[in-house]
């Protein structure tokens, strides 16, 4: 049961990783000025592969847990926000409403740890590296809004 659980919840980690492929960086993030701390683009792909077998690991040993409600409720919704972001600031080239959204991401992946540790406490420890990457994620949304006040504006005018 395990390992249909692990399936099931590694696709959904992967149907919110394709927005990556529908919507990639491209020229415009390239022209972007940004932190000076930025990574180097290969260690997103790979950051991002190793997030989604914690994530449906997590999701896996959760959904087996007795009183799971809330921890899977936070775990759908985190990856909803997970799935969003990517067209909004890619696609939409709107840093301002990315930034909305990677706050409330962080607010659900943090809430999602804390459920899921209630749970299964192996699956909220799985959310701890899922946090930290959010925030240096969070941290950098931030740095580009900061660094391009003018194409800030710009997704601004929009979206709107």
């Amino acid at each position: 049961m395990f390992w249909l659980l692990f399936c099931i919840f590694f696709a959904a980690c992967l149907g919110a990783g394709v927005t990556g492929g529908l919507f990639p960086p491209g020229p415009w993030y390239r022209s972007l000025s940004k932190p000076s701390w930025t990574p180097p683009d290969w260690v997103f792909p790979v950051t991002w592969m190793v997030l989604y077998v914690c994530m449906a690991v997590a999701g896996a040993r959760a959904a087996m847990a007795e009183g799971n409600g809330v921890a899977m409720a936070f775990w759908a919704m985190q990856i909803a926000f997970n799935g969003l972001w990517t067209p909004v600031f890619f696609g939409l080239r709107n840093i301002k409403l990315g930034m909305a959204i990677i706050g409330v991401l962080w607010v659900t992946v943090l809430s999602a740890m804390l459920a899921l540790w209630q749970v299964d406490t192996l699956a909220g420890v799985l959310f701890v590296p899922y946090l930290v990457w959010v925030t240096i994620a969070a941290s950098l949304n931030w740095g580009v809004w900061r660094l391009n006040p003018e194409e800030a504006a710009k997704g601004s005018v929009q979206a709107g």
